[in-house]
């Protein structure tokens, strides 16, 4: 019985029993220089860090439509996500600030619902945590965890402070075969005690590319 559960696994890494790749491509890349409303819904855009943004947002969000999608089994959406000034991760302090989320949906799914946070730690060490890279409430992080650049100077509140911005490059790869996508990012931010709250917390999207994959 174990020589025949050997040849099994070898016939089976053999063949390639796993589903593979036999195509992938892309349908849509933005980096908001020449095209910043191409099939998107409150296509604001800025110049943040010499390059052109789309955003910045708070307590709003944008929606990207796709349609006639080639046959494909996977969908992957990558971007850069800025997240500006005064995040507050996982804090709740009576409804005054934080916590403050950050929201992926594709067609009606929720893949990213995060926390994060660019505070500082204070004297006893304390480091005022975020959900990110985990979906919150589940997980507390230190802040910046997961970040591509920590080190990006602040919009508003925080112009000019290094750290002030934190930028993150999310990668997701779903279960997709409709002909047609809607993608979905929102926050859900709380500065009630903030007499601009954009420029006390805001985000935005640099380079989003969409990728349909056949198996």
């Amino acid at each position: 019985m174990r020589n025949l559960i050997l040849l099994l696994i070898s016939v089976c890494v053999l063949t390639s029993c796993a589903k593979e790749v036999t195509d992938d491509q892309q349908v849509y890349f933005n980096d908001f220089e020449s095209q910043p409303s191409k099939q998107i819904s409150n296509a604001v855009t800025e110049t943040y860090n010499g390059t052109t943004v789309l955003g910045r947002f708070n307590a709003s969000g944008f929606d990207l439509n796709l349609n006639d999608l080639p046959a494909h089994k996977l969908v992957e959406i990558s971007f850069d996500l800025y997240i500006h000034d005064s995040w507050d991760g996982n804090k709740t302090s009576n409804g005054v600030d934080g916590p403050d989320l950050w929201k992926m949906i594709v067609d009606g799914n929720l893949y990213v619902n995060a926390s994060f946070s660019n505070e500082d730690c204070d004297n006893s060490g304390f480091c005022p945590p975020q959900s990110y890279p985990s979906d919150y409430p589940n997980s507390n992080h230190n802040p910046k965890t997961g970040a591509a650049n920590a080190n990006l100077p602040g919009v508003c509140n925080l112009a000019g402070k290094t750290g002030g911005t934190t930028l993150y490059k999310i990668t997701k790869t779903i279960e997709h075969s409709k002909a047609s996508l809607l993608m979905q990012c929102r926050d859900q931010l709380t500065q009630t005690n903030a007499p601009d709250p954009k420029c006390d917390e805001s985000w935005s999207i640099d380079n989003l590319r969409v990728k349909v994959i056949n198996l």
